[in-house]
């Protein structure tokens, strides 16, 4: 009989990170719609649809002109409770005038500036500020119409929404199943999410260390929510994105490592082929994790031993083969392979 070519690679013992992969979603780190405080004629705005602002740069103008007339009235009439109040005061010093008389002046004056304040904040009002940091969306009113005040117990249509992307946030969510480990991991080392953002335009991947874990299961789905903070320094990220992303949860030490394409499923469970004097023998196996390119696994495999990676249709147990090649196992599974099968970002475009 022929001795069927197989490509081998060894067997290595290592350790391996328990890890998940899912789809996260980014997030703004804030969301803002800008209201009017006061209503008005819209005269003009300052920015550009898109544009990222700064906290306390100016985006829109209402016509002051009411208001100012309103302050300037304000103080007229402040000034005159003033004069009043002055006045009574040196009457009663002189005991002149009855305490109540003075009294009641000094509440005028107190009335009248405070009356003053409430004008100079309507004048203030009329210039609308940014109010966080982050980029415009779509201007929602137009300089020249009217708007109208957004209070407590009434709203009104914004006038535009702001994004804080710097930093962003992502959020994934995980089975309550690997909630111990999650715990776990959290309370020794600390959660790191692996971010692929060289499907999102951004280069090279990013870790960024989960900074919140929900505290409650989604019922309807039975998962928890992680999140993480990323600054966003090229704004790579928007909101709304889908990225894939990978989170370590646990360690294997000292597993024994096999490449994944090494396992085969037969009839009676999982196994492997390991070359032995030239022949091929079954060894069964147990799979404890698969990190996409090597399988963590207990069997009776030693370091070194060699196990078939290519042609194990044409092998029969216990027959002779001959190694054609080798492969050695080791690197980093991509994203968008793993344990369970999940989509991926790319699946939800379009």
């Amino acid at each position: 009989m022929t001795a069927a070519p197989v490509k081998v690679a060894p067997v290595e013992i290592g350790n391996m990170s328990v890890i998940e992969r899912t789809i996260g979603t980014v997030l703004a780190n804030s969301t803002v719609s800008v209201n009017a405080r006061i209503q008005g004629q819209m005269i003009k705005a300052y920015f550009k649809e898109g544009q990222m602002v700064k906290a306390g740069d100016v985006l829109f103008q209402i016509d002051p002109r009411p208001y100012q007339a309103t302050y300037d009235n304000m103080l007229a009439s402040m000034a005159t409770a003033k004069a009043k109040a002055d006045r009574y005061a040196r009457l009663k010093a002189q005991n002149a005038i009855a305490p109540q008389e003075y009294d009641d002046a000094q509440a005028a004056y107190l009335e009248a500036k405070a009356a003053v304040e409430s004008a100079r904040l309507n004048v203030e009002f009329t210039t609308i500020r940014a109010p966080v940091n982050g980029k415009t969306g779509p201007m929602l009113v137009q300089p020249g119409n009217m708007v109208a005040a957004s209070t407590a117990s009434t709203s009104a249509v914004p006038l535009v929404t702001l994004n804080e992307i710097q930093p962003v946030k992502i959020s994934m969510a995980l089975p309550q199943s690997d909630l111990p480990r999650i715990q776990e991991m959290q309370r020794t080392k600390g959660l790191t999410l692996t971010v692929a953002l060289h499907d999102a335009g951004g280069g090279t991947d990013i870790k960024i260390p989960v900074n919140f874990i929900s505290n409650a299961v989604t019922g309807a789905t039975g998962t928890i929510e992680l999140r993480a903070s990323y600054p966003n320094p090229d704004l790579a990220l928007v909101p709304g994105q889908l990225v894939d992303v990978v989170v370590a949860l646990a360690e294997i030490p000292n597993a024994t490592l096999v490449p994944r394409e090494a396992v085969n499923t037969g009839p009676d469970g999982q196994f492997v082929y390991a070359v032995k004097d030239g022949t091929a023998q079954q060894v069964p196996v147990k799979i404890l994790f698969d990190d996409g390119v090597n399988d963590a696994v207990s069997g009776a495999l030693q370091k070194g031993d060699a196990v078939i990676t290519e042609g194990q249709l044409r092998v029969i147990p216990g027959a002779k083969v001959s190694v054609t090649g080798a492969k050695k196992p080791g690197g980093k599974g991509p994203l968008t392979s793993g344990r369970r099968r999940v989509p991926h970002a790319q699946d939800h475009e379009g």
